[in-house]
């Protein structure tokens, strides 16, 4: 167990329903918890009498993630986990993966890739090397000790070996009794969390057991002052003898053999991923972040495990390696006993493929649905108008029965008629008790004993139309005028090379944009696509050719590295918020209320714009701000690295339409198909926007071309995303084959 697990306990309160009826779930593949509910604490965690006394207190310090949620995960089965940014997908899946959840067995093996700060920095940027004993191992090693916990394993043998070696018996006894205490003290380590997650009688028998375990531990301590007078010589015999069994098992998880099938293993992963032999052999502390991130998420996908959480691992992957993670995701199936997959991934193509279920996070709930994105979005839609007409018909008839209770009244009271009041009085009862849903959840017929159990008012739920979540807020200004016509950029013939020896990165680019056309670069990582992106907004200047900009162009660039540097700008100065930043930045060319404008245009309005520190904002709200920083210059032309990065489903969603839709020019560098296809090719299928092809003309003017980056060449995809897709697939079918 790491320190990661304690400060979790102390972080993340879970509590959830358990009953004398539940038993440890023998299948370690699936979940069937109820009553989940999860709340992050900034304090630690408190003595269990002062939580006992202080839990509601505790409760309302914190940060509620999850209430009275249902968590189901089925054997075999494979979800995509989905959320807005800060709905606490990953406190949710920290929770699974540290066992904080009570229910979840101890022997459960769990293996998770994480968004962590190790992923700081980019291809081009290697981070520098820190205090981690890994630093100095090779990529391939690091993998396969990983992988393996190899380097536990072999510093165990050389204990053991060490006192064996002596050939005196005490130096072994002595070994072996240290290495056994050190199993104990985890062992206790797990009982100790184990009680404290545990209530009511499992709660009890959890806490026995650790009082016993404590008791054990403490009688063996003892043992570990042993002379050598103190010890029998039957007891000599035994140990001596255990200690020479341990050492050979020990040695025969680590054998040659089978290391040499792990890294078979870890060699094909790491190619699958982007590794050449070169890069396999370089030491870790020479990877850049997102290299870093590669070599976590092979590790992850070599380890025997029951359950597979994947925190969006498509970071950092070309189009190359995200298809070969698709296929690897899928060939899971085929094991003899499949792990039960979880993805976070704001990718929605890698989503549609890989995942059977989703798992929504929503409400503080969580919704399950079989199917994917496309598939729930158009369900959900057609549920909501079939509400909506239910309850516009019911409405109007209900009206028209209203009039005509109203007109009986009156008319039994004028005649003095009996009859119609006890009439009027029937059909009001019945409108009251038994006027709402007709049908049940599944679209049968409604049967109230079934369908609405318990005591309630009425004899029939009211229709709940479902409103969905707040729209993403997002809003882009409109590109400064140009008072002459003319390509906004013009290469002809341009190269570029690092050094005058090195080979050239780019060689004979050509290439024109046009006000208002929407431009992809393709390409796989370290094709080129970043430098090419420099020359256009002047960072780097061709080594051969001409690039010529229109007199007046702004352009407004968006960096791979933008949180990062926003990150960094943070650790340089703490004091900054959005507001004083972009104030900063400005120059006083706007006032506060503009720049407050235009942060509210992108979702970080009030508060949140002027008193929260950068440090505290999350990923996605780090890149509004940095289009905020964009886009305050009211640019023609907007050059867009890896933009979708840290951002979650639906500010994706928003985003790809409104660059559809935005008068200016884009340069769009991204592997998300089916954001490129939205913004390039004009895709409007699923976007779920209503304001597509108002003006037919304009859009047939609009130039919409994909480039393929390829050799320092640029070339045009006469098919587009999909000529580039089928490319990379044919790629990956011979990766796998060979």
């Amino acid at each position: 167990m790491t320190s990661m697990t304690a400060e979790s306990v102390a972080t993340i309160l879970v509590s959830c329903k358990q009953t004398r009826f539940h038993i440890e779930n023998p299948n370690y593949n699936e979940l069937d918890i109820e009553g989940l509910s999860i709340t992050v604490t900034s304090g630690t965690l408190p003595s269990s009498s002062a939580a006992r006394k202080g839990k509601g207190n505790a409760k309302r310090e914190g940060t509620e993630i999850l209430s009275d949620a249902k968590l189901r995960l089925k054997a075999g089965q494979r979800y995509a986990l989905v959320g807005r940014n800060g709905s606490g997908k990953s406190t949710l899946l920290r929770a699974v993966a540290e066992k904080l959840i009570p229910g979840i067995p101890e022997e459960t093996r769990i293996s998770i890739l994480q968004q962590t700060d190790d992923a700081e920095g980019t291809d081009d940027r290697p981070v520098d090397p820190g205090m981690n004993p890994s630093a100095g191992r090779s990529v391939l090693e690091e993998v396969i000790d990983k992988a393996t916990a190899k380097t536990e394993l072999e510093m165990e043998i050389s204990a053991l070996h060490s006192g064996i070696s002596t050939g005196d018996s005490y130096a072994t006894i002595h070994a072996l009794r240290k290495l056994r205490h050190e199993r104990l003290q985890k062992r206790l380590f797990v009982l100790d969390k184990n009680a404290r997650l545990r209530s009511g009688a499992r709660g009890m028998q959890a806490r026995k057991t650790l009082t016993a375990m404590e008791k054990e531990v403490a009688e063996f301590e003892a043992s570990l002052d042993q002379t050598g007078d103190d010890i029998p010589p039957e007891t000599l015999q035994t140990e001596v003898q255990e200690a020479a069994d341990m050492l050979s098992e020990l040695q025969l998880q680590v054998e040659p053999s089978k290391l040499a099938h792990v890294e078979t293993k870890a060699k094909r992963v790491l190619t699958g991923l982007g590794f050449d032999e070169t890069r396999m052999g370089k030491l870790v502390s020479s990877l850049s972040g997102g290299w870093k991130m590669r070599m976590s998420l092979a590790t992850v996908l070599l380890q025997e495990t029951d359950i597979l959480i994947l925190d969006e691992p498509t970071n950092y992957l070309d189009l190359l390696g995200i298809i070969w993670l698709q296929r690897h995701l899928l060939a899971l199936i085929d094991q003899p006993d499949p792990p039960t997959l979880i993805v976070v991934s704001h990718d929605r193509e890698f989503l549609t493929v890989v995942a059977t279920d989703l798992l929504i996070v929503k409400d503080k709930t969580l919704v399950y649905f079989h199917g994917d994105i496309a598939t729930y979005e158009s369900a959900q839609a057609e549920r909501k108008l079939h509400l909506t007409k239910m309850k516009e018909a019911q409405d109007k008839q209900k009206a028209h029965i209203q009039e005509t209770i109203s007109r009986n009244i009156k008319a039994g009271k004028k005649n003095d008629d009996d009859n119609k009041l006890r009439q009027a009085k029937s059909r009001q009862k019945k409108l009251d008790n038994r006027w709402g849903l007709e049908v049940s959840a599944k679209g049968g017929r409604f049967k109230l004993n079934r369908d609405l159990p318990g005591y309630h008012f009425s004899a029939r739920a009211d229709i709940d139309i479902p409103q969905g979540e707040r729209a993403v807020v997002l809003m882009l200004p409109d590109p400064a005028e140009l008072r002459f016509p003319g390509p906004l950029v013009a290469m002809e013939g341009v190269g570029y090379r690092y050094h005058k020896m090195a080979t050239a990165v780019l060689q004979g680019i050509d290439l024109s944009i046009h006000a208002g056309d929407r431009i992809s670069i393709l390409g796989l990582n370290g094709a080129g696509k970043s430098t090419l992106i420099r020359l256009l907004v002047g960072e780097s200047q061709p080594s051969t050719g001409t690039l010529t900009l229109h007199p007046r162009l702004k352009i407004g660039y968006y960096s791979q590295h933008a949180v990062e540097e926003l990150e960094q700008l943070h650790r340089s100065d703490p004091s900054l918020t959005a507001l004083s930043l972009l104030t900063r930045d400005v120059d006083g060319f706007l006032d506060e209320g503009e720049i407050r404008g235009l942060l509210g245009s992108l979702g970080l309005s009030g508060r949140v714009a002027s008193d929260v520190l950068l440090g505290k904002l999350s990923g996605g709200q780090l890149v509004r701000v940095e289009f905020a920083r964009v886009l305050w210059r009211r640019p023609q032309l907007l050059l867009l690295d890896e933009v979708t990065t840290h951002l979650d489903y639906e500010t994706v969603v928003a985003l790809r339409g409104l660059l559809r839709r935005w008068e200016g020019a884009v340069v769009l560098v991204s592997h998300d198909r089916w954001f490129v296809k939205g913004v390039v090719e004009g895709e409007v299928e699923d976007d779920g926007d209503e304001e597509d092809d108002d003006d037919e003309e304009e859009e047939m003017v609009r130039r919409r071309i994909v480039y393929w980056l390829k050799g320092g060449k640029l070339a045009e995809l006469k098919g587009g995303v999909n000529e580039f897709e089928e490319k990379m697939e044919r790629r990956v079918a011979k990766l796998l084959k060979e």
